[in-house]
């Protein structure tokens, strides 16, 4: 799974330097991204910390390359297992560290899981560290998913640290459509993406009268019906019974906010 970490080196790295690293569940490889600098480590939640070793040599890589290629039989095996012991969860994912000290499985289930007997029998075949680590719906998809409705590769993958909260309410305000297939990620929840532009679009909706609310124009009072956030419009009904679109600047005065009368004689 990826993470991200600070660590210390005794000479500088590049961005996209190949290092390998020590951590503290081991010999970890490991790609450089930036200097660790105040305003980057402000960034990041509680962040793995660790020590650059040195940059990956042609060993190392090969190294690297050998314990890759042990992860699937590794999967196949733990998936066996799990079948026979009948416990209730899913294998969805496995690490090893370059070193080859440890080996870590990344699983889902709805429940808690006692899989003691089933990390004595995988560290009796593959005779090193066994970590098991439940996994929520989310880092499912970190770990697994490619590309999303958009194109790009997944957001979880890629550039966030951590997964923000997102609600039903910052979709309805973006006025996405509602239809669960249409604003759900790879994870089955909703997009992380919804959070994204949210905070400008609180501000937008902060700068019009609310819906229900009578103000006043050049061309007289009239009733806000809707709210056009982006554009900076509103869809308001005239007193002759016309509905019509008008911009911000096109309010003078607004006599009642959201049905109740307003102090504001300017909006």
């Amino acid at each position: 799974m990826r993470t991200l970490a600070v660590m210390s080196a005794r000479r500088r790295h590049g961005y996209g330097d190949r290092i390998v690293a020590r951590t503290d569940r081991g010999t970890e490889f490991g790609v450089v991204l930036c200097e660790a600098t105040s305003a980057a480590v402000e960034q990041l939640e509680e962040p793995v910390g660790g020590k650059i070793l040195r940059a990956m040599s042609a060993d190392d890589e090969s190294q690297w390359a050998i314990q890759l290629a042990k992860t699937a039989e590794d999967l196949r095996l733990i998936r066996d297992r799990v079948k026979q012991l009948g416990l209730a969860m899913q294998v969805v994912d496995v690490e090893r560290l370059l070193g080859g000290e440890r080996i870590l499985f990344y699983f889902v289930a709805e429940n808690r899981v006692d899989f003691r007997a089933l990390v004595r029998e995988l560290a009796r075949e593959l005779q090193t560290r066994i970590e098991l680590r439940q996994i929520g719906v989310r880092d499912e998809a970190k770990l697994l998913a490619d590309y999303g409705d958009c194109g790009k590769t997944v957001c979880c993958n890629t550039h966030l640290s951590k997964m923000p909260p997102v609600s039903m309410r910052m979709a309805k305000l973006q006025k996405a459509t509602l239809d669960p297939s249409k604003i759900s990620g790879r994870c089955g929840r909703l997009k992380c993406c919804l959070r994204y532009e949210f905070d400008n679009y609180e501000q937008w909706q902060e700068q019009l009268p609310p819906v229900g609310s009578r103000i006043v124009t050049a061309d007289g009072a009239a009733t806000v019906l809707a709210q056009e956030l982006m554009a900076q419009q509103i869809l308001v009904q005239t007193e002759d019974d016309r509905r019509i679109l008008i911009s911000a600047e096109q309010v003078l005065a607004v006599t009642r906010r959201g049905g109740k009368p307003s102090s504001t004689a300017k909006h």
